[in-house]
């Protein structure tokens, strides 16, 4: 059973950092596609950082260019977030989420993503 949980969010004030951790167990397949999402309240969940396994391709919304890295220790089958320069607008629930699937060409959209976990909460503000 493919499980994901995710962990590091919290309050943190504009122009901070914070590191989210999804760590993923049940499944040992090599190729996969993970990722983080967010979903604020009243909006669509938007895809923020998507990571593909075979080859390390990465996809970042142009709203997280430059300031957000996506990251993965294959050793602890973990996935990291690294935010940097947080503004208020990037307060949401953060979820991690991922895909065995090659059905759809890669990218960051959530109907792409099969298996999620149950998120983690960011608030910027001063």
């Amino acid at each position: 059973q493919v499980q994901l949980v995710e962990s590091g969010g919290g309050l943190v004030q504009p122009g901070g950092s914070l590191r989210l951790s999804c760590a993923a167990s049940g499944f040992t397949s090599a190729y996969y596609r993970i990722g983080w999402f967010r979903q604020a309240p009243g909006k669509e969940r938007e895809g923020v950082s998507c990571i593909r396994s075979s080859d390390g391709t990465t996809y970042y919304a142009d709203s997280v260019k430059g300031r957000f890295t996506i990251s993965r220790d294959n050793a602890k089958n973990t996935v990291y977030l690294q935010m940097n320069s947080l503004k208020p607008e990037d307060t949401a629930l953060y979820y991690c989420a991922t895909t065995f699937s090659t059905r759809y060409y890669f990218g960051c959209e959530p109907y792409k993503y099969d298996y999620w976990g149950q998120g983690t909460q960011v608030t910027v503000s001063s």
